[in-house]
């Protein structure tokens, strides 16, 4: 197991059985959440260098971590026990780094200059690289 999200306000704990897992109300989700505000496909969690990130797949009610919203596509890191809000359903998220391969310095999340700086099409990774001539 490689932690687990527990449901603020009470309920059944989570558990974080893989590496990369893919939540939301459909049935071929990793972890499903029967609720009418979560969408077919929410968030992906993954790990990346012993931390949990969070990556929202163009959801319609949004993800946060601490309160703060996730801008669809980028992805935030989710330290232990910070709150992971999917739509309106929070969960602290309890687990180990180190555990789980953390050493120095925990990854940085991604920048919305990044994202910015480049076109659609790029972001979607469907524009083609221009050869040199």
């Amino acid at each position: 197991m490689y932690g687990e999200l527990v449901p603020i306000g009470g309920g059944d704990p989570i558990p974080l059985l893989k590496q990369r897992l893919r939540v939301g109300r459909r049935e071929g989700c990793d972890i499903i959440l029967r609720f009418p505000n979560i969408s077919s496909h929410h968030c992906l969690l993954e790990i990346e260098e012993g931390f949990w990130f969070v990556k929202d797949l163009n959801s319609s009610n949004g993800v946060k971590v601490n309160g703060k919203r996730i801008m669809p596509g980028l992805r935030k890191r989710v330290d232990p026990h910070d709150t992971l809000q999917i739509a309106k359903h929070s969960y602290e998220v309890k687990y180990e780094p180190h555990k789980l391969g953390a050493s120095g310095t925990p990854p940085q999340d991604e920048q919305a200059e990044q994202v910015f700086g480049q076109s659609l099409l790029q972001r979607a990774g469907l524009e083609k690289r221009r050869q040199k001539d």
